[in-house]
């Protein structure tokens, strides 16, 4: 029997506990903001899924106060290279061994696992944070005031409810949240069988190499992926004619994978087949029902991408709740949660749907495209990020929805650990009447005092001042005063909500 008491009351509920949830679930405990995490599965899935992220998801697992704890667990990826038939290389993707503007490494290969069981126990430092595995979400009944969340506790059998402000599907691709928001999906054409092959080392094999290597082999295209100690992972096109259950069986993985490696030198983890999609979901929000990660996105996996977009999707997003929930921001703040991060991931799955063709040699031509030509050498691929779509940066004003960087203070330690998940101004300087009135407007301040880069830094960009978001996108840039009182004034009352740029 259901109890019939008053059902327990949060601020944010968030279905889903991978790293996409679990980040969420730090980030809403930094803001102090009374959050639910419920999650279907026992515990965290064993198996390898995600291998890699880069330079700004490290910086969120900063801000949250977990890069310490993760640095154990990861290993530095030195790129990618695409090789055709012959093992010519076509694209060079070389990824530079030193720290980038973001203050990390540019690119992180990881265990999943790993990485979950790090985020998980992060949550234990928040009070106000909880987490309940075993509970499986079938009902989302929202009001004006709350949603009505309804659950079954798998490990009793007994049904429960919830109320919450707002919940947060990062529930993956079949996502329950999704249906109940009703949103469709945009597809972008890119629907590939894949077999993933999860191998652990028996002896060293030094030869297979740190990099990852797209074979553009057009017989069957194949990725081999570096992965953190023994572990290494081939990813090899399913062929139309092939049966996905048919290819799993270890003597036909064993073949196809006797051009690297034997049964004498690894032992199987995993053999999978999964369909690589490109989909996005029209409606990411509909009232207080929003979606984050593979419920919102997927793509195909040629850029090391979906993770990566989960986490930014996430750390836009937890810091409007924030301003909701505990500073009484008007609820349209989160009207700019879709408006700017859709574009961006767009972006992302399109380049990687482009570099899918290279992988595949049917548009070899296209994902030439993306890189940089240079006389008798391969390609150069480099890949920039792309901006925020329209929202709240003031793109009228230079670099607004571009990342800013994180400086080395004087004293050692880096910027984002001082100013933490807030409002930043950097500040070429600032008078003490100034400071005080900033820091009651609830913004943090670093001037030239603090890292004489961030004077250097503004007078490269030729501007006074930047102010920055708790996501680190540049939300506009003062070239004088009167740009500056602007600035300011986008966060006097922290009510207001400037309009999309």
């Amino acid at each position: 029997m259901q109890d019939k008491s008053a059902p327990e009351e949060f601020d944010v509920v968030i279905v889903g506990r991978g790293p996409v949830g679990a980040t969420l679930a730090n980030l809403l405990g930094l803001c102090g903001v009374r959050t639910l995490v419920l999650e279907r599965e026992a515990r965290t899935y064993h198996l390898p899924r995600a291998v890699h992220f880069d330079d700004e998801c490290m910086r969120v697992f900063q801000t949250i106060g977990l890069a310490d704890a993760i640095l154990p667990h990861v290993i530095l990826s030195p790129g990618m290279l695409f090789l055709d038939a012959a093992g010519r290389m076509l694209l060079d993707w070389s990824r530079p061994q030193t720290l980038t503007p973001m203050g990390w490494h540019l690119s992180y290969r990881f265990h999943q696992p790993d990485l979950e069981d790090v985020l998980i126990g992060g949550l234990a430092r928040w009070p106000h944070v909880t987490l309940r595995n075993r509970c499986d979400v079938f009902a989302l009944d929202q009001d004006e005031d709350s949603v009505r969340v309804r659950y079954e506790d798998l490990s009793s059998g007994k049904l429960c409810e919830v109320r919450a402000g707002y919940v947060i599907g990062c529930d993956g691709a079949r996502s329950l949240v999704r249906r109940f928001i009703g949103s469709s999906m945009d597809d972008l054409g890119f629907h590939e069988r894949w077999l993933v092959i999860d191998v652990l080392l028996k002896r060293d094999r030094d030869d297979l190499g740190d990099y990852s290597l797209q074979h553009c082999d057009p017989r069957r295209p194949a990725t081999y992926v570096r992965g953190t100690g023994t572990r290494r992972r081939w990813e090899i096109t399913v062929l139309p004619d092939e049966d996905s259950q048919a290819v799993t069986q270890p003597a036909q993985v064993w073949e196809l994978l006797s051009r690297w490696i034997g049964p004498d030198d690894a032992e199987i983890e995993r053999a999978a087949v999964y369909t690589f999609h490109s989909v996005i979901a029209q409606q990411w929000r509909n009232r207080r029902l929003l979606l984050a990660g593979d419920s919102a996105h997927q793509t195909p996996p040629f850029l090391g991408q979906g993770m990566c977009a989960g986490i930014r999707d996430v750390a836009n997003l937890a810091w409007k709740l924030g301003a909701i929930i505990r500073e009484g921001a008007a609820p349209r703040l989160l009207d700019t949660y879709q408006s700017e991060r859709l574009p961006h991931v767009r972006e992302f799955i399109e380049l990687a749907i482009r570099l899918g063709g290279v992988i595949n040699t049917k548009a070899i031509e296209a994902g030439l495209a993306a890189g940089q030509p240079r006389d008798n050498a391969p390609v150069k691929l480099e890949v920039k990020k792309p901006l925020l779509g329209p929202g709240l940066a003031l793109g009228d004003l230079p670099l607004a929805g571009h990342l800013a960087p994180q400086f080395a203070l004087n004293d050692g330690r880096r910027s984002d650990d001082r100013t933490g998940y807030s409002h930043v101004l950097f500040v070429a300087d600032v008078t003490l009447s100034s400071r005080l009135a900033l820091s009651q407007a609830g913004i943090e301040i670093l001037t030239h005092d603090d890292a004489e880069a961030i004077g250097d830094w503004l007078r490269e960009q030729g501007i006074v001042a930047a102010l920055v978001r708790p996501d680190r996108y540049i939300r506009g840039t003062a070239r004088n005063e009167s740009e500056l009182a602007r600035l300011v004034a986008v966060l006097e009352p922290s009510t207001q909500v400037p309009s999309a740029a």
